[in-house]
């Protein structure tokens, strides 16, 4: 996969935020580009439809130059996966391009998360003996890092060599500390990491759009939070060490009365979860005798696109119209996977249902 981006293009924070915002130049682009999403009633004919016949849907998309260009090299499940990264990843590169100054900073900020997860699926593919192809076939080259670096780095040798290659880069400090055995730990400092920068991007800036982007971060982390909470309270783990993995800076919900939900049982857990400011988003779902938690992570993430597209209709010329087109990119892709996915395992229809956020 051949990228328009170079490798530290604009590598520091400093260099990216000087210069002239194009904002209304950029959100006229992205509202072009959102235009072309499948429309919702879409994955319901999706639904319908074998395999061979969704990849030839897809080929009459936006994703044709995607699925044209992979379809030498794979077929049937392969090649849409590969063509939903690859369109992914140049999806948001172009926004990378069109944009300059203020607003390039913030969504490269904002793609600094795939950075990340490449970062560690390389780190993962070493830890486990993967091939380069295998690490390859889940790397997502939307940010700053390119899929010839990446690919570069996925060829190394040992995890030592991955580190050794990365010692320019903002992320060593952390890498440094990888041992072959911590990977766990690692990984959630990085992505620690990830929310840290976004905030150190606002700066503390009084301007409209790093305030609207600061609060849109501080949404995500207080949904992040919750479904983590979600998912350690169902698996029955109350230790205190586990609120290593909540992320600080969340808009409406304190950590600190977070964590006086983890010892808790579910049931008590839920009872606790009335006062919470996203209760209204849940409530009609959530039960102590609940067996699984796929409608509360939908519905939170469909809470998240919705708000999204609300605050973009307020504020029409800012960074929130960018923000929110990035949403639904990734949820468009992340639909299209799970029904690809869902059909080749052969789940039932209402079951892959469950999981699309429509």
């Amino acid at each position: 996969m051949q990228l328009l981006q170079k490798f530290k293009r604009g590598n520091s924070k400093k260099s990216l935020s000087k210069g002239h915002a194009n904002y209304a130049y950029t959100v006229a682009r992205v509202r072009a580009m959102k235009s072309k999403l499948l429309p919702k009633e879409t994955y319901p004919r999706l639904m319908n439809m074998s395999i061979d016949e969704i990849t030839r849907f897809i080929e009459e998309s936006e994703y044709k130059v995607d699925i044209d260009q992979l379809a030498r090299q794979y077929e049937g499940v392969d090649l849409i996966e590969h063509a939903l990264n690859r369109n992914l990843a140049e999806t948001f590169t172009k926004l990378l391009n069109i944009s300059e100054g203020d607003v390039n900073f913030l969504i490269g900020e904002k793609l600094k998360k795939y950075d990340i997860w490449n970062i560690k699926t390389i780190l993962r593919g070493k830890y486990c003996n993967a091939s380069t192809e295998e690490i390859l076939d889940a790397i997502v080259a939307a940010g700053r890092l390119n899929y010839t670096y990446l690919s570069e780095l996925a060829a190394k040798a040992t995890y030592e060599d991955v580190i050794s290659e990365l010692a320019n880069t903002e992320y060593y400090p952390i890498l440094k500390n990888y041992d072959g055995t911590n990977l766990s730990e690692i990984e959630n400092k990085l992505d620690k990491m990830y929310y840290a920068g976004l905030f150190e991007a606002v700066g503390g800036s009084k301007s409209k759009d790093r305030k609207l982007f600061e609060e849109f971060t501080r949404m995500g982390i207080d949904l992040k939070n919750l479904i983590t909470l979600f998912r350690l309270k169902k698996s029955g783990i109350t230790d205190s060490e586990a609120m290593d993995l909540m992320i600080e800076g969340g808009l409406k919900c304190n950590l600190k009365e977070t964590g006086k939900m983890l010892p808790l049982s579910f049931a008590d857990f839920v009872s606790e979860l009335e006062s919470n400011p996203y209760w209204d988003v849940i409530s009609d779902i959530v039960k102590p005798d609940m067996t699984s938690l796929l409608d509360v992570e939908t519905k939170l993430k469909k809470h998240r696109l919705k708000s999204a597209a609300s605050f973009s209709h307020v504020y029409p010329n800012s960074i929130v119209p960018i923000m929110d087109y990035m949403l639904s990119k990734q949820n468009e892709i992340s639909n299209l996977r799970i029904i690809i996915r869902g059909k080749a395992a052969n789940l039932e229809d209402d079951v892959i249902k469950e999981q699309l956020v429509i």
